[in-house]
């Protein structure tokens, strides 16, 4: 067996260990709640979880995906367009289509495999994807996949954003992809002006809404209900994983011309075993809690303004926004990776985001607010935030 590739790996992690950018996992034991038990047996409260609506432990939820499993099995050991297509799949596809307003829907295992699956089987050489340089992962690997030409503009500048459209008229088919959302600085995309240069310029336009479905929006329909915008976005993707209960899965919705193509060419729905019983089980149940009632959505809201403007009280620098992701920003990699051990302490937990899930110099520990928090639990956060940031000097 060669040892160079390994000696080369040994000699990567040590160099990613002495920058600080070295990231080490944490053993939860206990089920995803406001307050989790770690390895240790240490009871902490949980700051950093896409948890917005406290769903991912919640009775309802996993009553019905019990439920579920129980009369649907555990598994479909196949493909949608073999043997792998329920009835439960097709109910949820078609409560996600009323859901999100949109005429039809596509399940995934993944919102990573949406994006990974929806630009190859619509998008040839002759067309441009426009996509803004802060997008998830998923959408930027969805690219790569793609033949299409490929332009990037500035976060949220929305004059690069049409210069990029004016370079690209001659492509057949264009369009326009953004994070609803923007996962690591919580701030939202510019839609009404992103939505107005696609109906200048004749281009589409995809919003991945992974962190907005369940919370943003009136009624927690996402990016599109919060600007007004229904019917003006061509596909949305979004996952199942973070507000909805927390489990797995993703889709891609929008207009039936689309989702139809994507059913017949996306690959990764193509190859990939559909969407296991139990969690479309628990997910339909989610997406009926949250028609029920949008108490779960106010208090999210009202917890992350609670603690944005404690923080900035502080003194601490807060990137700017309206969402649960509450950056606190640090710059420095291994001053954000200390912090983090050190909140650890406090029986808070939290992860230092540092290159490359955020830029070089732009090192911040991510704070995410959820419904399942009371006051107490986010001033004891608070407490703990200004004891380590004076001990650290941060402030």
């Amino acid at each position: 067996m060669s040892q160079k590739l390994i000696g080369e790996l040994q000699e990567l992690l040590e160099e990613q260990k002495k920058q600080g950018l070295y990231k080490n996992e944490r053993v939860i034991i206990s089920p995803q709640e406001a307050e989790i038990t770690i390895s240790s047996g240490q009871k902490m409260l949980n700051f950093c979880a896409n948890n917005y609506l406290g769903l991912s432990n919640h009775p309802a939820v996993i009553e019905a995906a019990q439920e579920t499993m129980n009369r649907w099995g555990y598994g479909l050991s196949s493909v949608r367009f073999i043997c792998g297509t329920l009835q439960i799949h097709k109910e949820l596809e078609q409560k996600v289509s009323e859901f999100l307003h949109v005429d039809d829907t596509l399940l995934y295992a993944a919102c990573f495999d949406a994006n990974g699956g929806v630009f190859e089987p619509l998008f040839g050489e002759e067309s441009a994807i426009i996509s803004d340089e802060l997008n998830h992962a998923s959408v930027i690997d969805g690219v790569r996949l793609c033949k299409a030409r490929r332009f990037r503009y500035r976060h949220s500048d929305m004059d690069e954003l049409e210069e990029c459209l004016k370079q690209s008229q001659s492509a057949k088919h264009r369009i326009i992809a953004t994070d609803g959302v923007f996962s690591m600085d919580g701030d939202l995309a510019r839609l009404p002006e992103i939505c107005e240069l696609a109906g200048q310029y004749d281009a589409l336009v995809l919003v991945d809404d992974s962190h907005a479905t369940g919370y943003i929006g009136k009624t927690g329909r996402g990016t599109f209900e919060h600007f007004g915008l229904e019917g003006k976005i061509d596909l949305i993707t979004t996952t199942f994983g973070k507000s909805l209960g927390g489990a797995m899965g993703g889709c891609t919705a929008g207009r039936k011309e689309i989702i139809e193509m994507l059913r017949q060419k996306s690959r990764p729905y193509l190859f990939s075993n559909s969407l296991a019983p139990a969690i479309v089980g628990g997910t339909l149940k989610a997406l009926e809690l949250l028609e029920q009632s949008t108490e779960l959505q106010e208090k999210v809201m009202d917890n992350a303004g609670y603690f944005r403007g404690k923080m900035l009280e502080a003194g601490f620098t807060i990137v700017p926004g309206d969402t649960a992701i509450v950056p606190v920003m640090l710059y420095d990699e291994p001053k954000a990776m200390e912090m983090a051990d050190l909140m650890l302490q406090e029986g808070i937990y939290v992860i230092g985001f540092v290159y490359p899930v955020v830029p070089r110099g732009k090192a911040r520990i991510r704070v995410q607010l959820s419904a399942a928090h009371e006051k107490e639990h986010i001033d004891k956060a608070i407490a703990a935030f200004i004891k380590v940031g004076k001990t650290l000097k941060v402030i």
